[in-house]
């Protein structure tokens, strides 16, 4: 294909990444060409994280933090230095022709840090990422992000919302450039706590998920290594549905389901990229960080893989504490989440009066990242069920230890 100037080749254009929605490579190609600006504004100028899908999405995927050396010399490349010690060459789209090359390694989504090209020290992008716990409706979102919005006026910054393209929502902040990582995760605690504070019925900033009910609002999506779904970013699934910019007034009435690789090329071309405006007015952190200070709260815990820092809590889940606030099992580990929820149900059946006092967030389906792909485990939260009837801990099933990882494979034409 001709693109910008550029020759992309297409490899296997025909080959099925989404069996149910019977999407192929070359309409994913040709989708992210249709929004092309758009997602060059969510992700462009940026060092991006490759997620690939060489098989579609019924096969195994995993993260490519390297750029492939064997690449066009037109894509640009950052090397990016992470808390580990570790760097990589990170790919830098910058226009449409790069969007293509990408989608050609079955790169579904666009997986961008928070920093530009040309500065990777200072974070532009502050993410609110609202997840919402097993069991909890669209709606339930919908007004937690209701709550980020007005939080977010009052301490003069705008917020940009999108779906997440799978159950949840987030809202960008663009930020001057002038804060670190720690400092902009810092900020994102106190807008976490303070929706927490305003609505505490519908929305928390706990880390652990055995302590969370309704929305969580992921503070730790601000530090540094950490990379969200870009607007516009195709999602593993059936339906293929992507991550779609809503304008404010538009959420009471949006689903995440409206927005697919099929339908997003046409909203669109009517519409036109409703984040355009981002960059207009970078705002300030200084409310927010202010904010923290009067809080009063300290550090909250980071992820597990990041160093412990000098005021952080203790970094030990509650169920594992001497006096654990939860009573929590673990049922089973799976390189694949179906092979793990496939023991979750082998196990209800042998605890079915148990089972029968479960509530949908008591089931705590933990995605754990490795360094270049993801195993399950499944816990349960035995919180509603009585002492009686709570089956003590068993052996796993599965109990699939997670694999020492290889380095990452190439697939030059997936």
């Amino acid at each position: 294909m001709e693109i910008d100037g550029r020759e992309v080749a297409v490899s296997n254009p025909a080959k099925v990444l989404f069996p149910r929605a019977k999407h192929t490579k070359l309409d994913l190609v040709r989708y992210y060409l249709a929004v092309a600006e758009g997602a060059l504004r969510g992700a462009g100028g940026r060092p991006n994280m490759l997620v690939r899908y060489p098989n579609g999405i019924d096969g195994e995927f995993f993260y490519q933090k390297r750029a492939p050396q064997a690449r066009p010399g037109w894509i640009e490349v950052v090397e990016l230095r992470f808390p580990s010690g570790r760097g990589a060459d990170e790919v830098v789209p910058r226009n449409a022709a790069a969007l293509a090359w990408m989608a050609n390694l079955a790169c579904l989504e666009l997986h961008p840090h928070p920093v530009r090209a040309e500065d990777l020290d200072h974070p532009d992008e502050l993410r609110v990422d609202l997840d919402p716990v097993p069991g909890v409706k669209w709606q339930q979102v919908r007004e937690v992000a209701s709550v980020v919005n007005q939080t977010l006026s009052e301490v003069g910054l705008a917020g940009w919302p999108k779906t997440s393209g799978k159950r949840g929502l987030h809202v960008y902040v663009r930020i001057e450039k002038r804060w670190s990582f720690d400092e902009v995760r810092r900020a994102a605690l106190a807008l976490a706590r303070e929706v927490e504070r305003r609505a505490p019925s519908i929305a928390t900033s706990k880390w652990w998920k055995e302590e969370r009910q309704g929305v969580f609002v992921d503070y730790n999506q601000n530090a540094k290594d950490r990379t969200v779904a870009a607007a516009y970013s195709v999602r593993p699934t059936e339906a293929a549905t992507v991550s779609a910019p809503l304008a404010w007034d538009e959420i009471a009435s949006a689903e995440p389901g409206d927005f697919t690789l099929g339908t997003m090329p046409a909203r669109f071309k009517k519409q036109g990229d409703l984040h355009k405006g981002i960059d207009d007015a970078p705002g300030s952190l200084e409310s927010l960080l202010e904010l923290f200070e009067k809080q009063g709260l300290g550090d909250a815990p980071w992820p597990p893989h990041y160093r412990k820092q000098p005021d952080e809590p203790a970094r030990v889940q509650p169920s594992k504490r001497r006096k654990p606030k939860h009573p929590l099992i673990e049922i089973g580990r799976a390189q694949r989440q179906d092979d793990a929820l496939a023991g979750l149900e082998r196990w209800k059946k042998r605890h079915p009066q148990a089972a029968a006092h479960l509530e949908a967030a008591d089931v705590l389906v933990d995605s754990m990242r490795g360094r270049s792909s993801t195993w399950t485990r499944i816990r349960i939260n035995l919180q509603h069920v009585p002492e009686n009837l709570r089956p003590a801990q068993e052996p796993l099933d599965p109990d699939q230890e997670p694999a020492t990882e290889p380095a990452p494979k190439t697939f030059p034409s997936s």
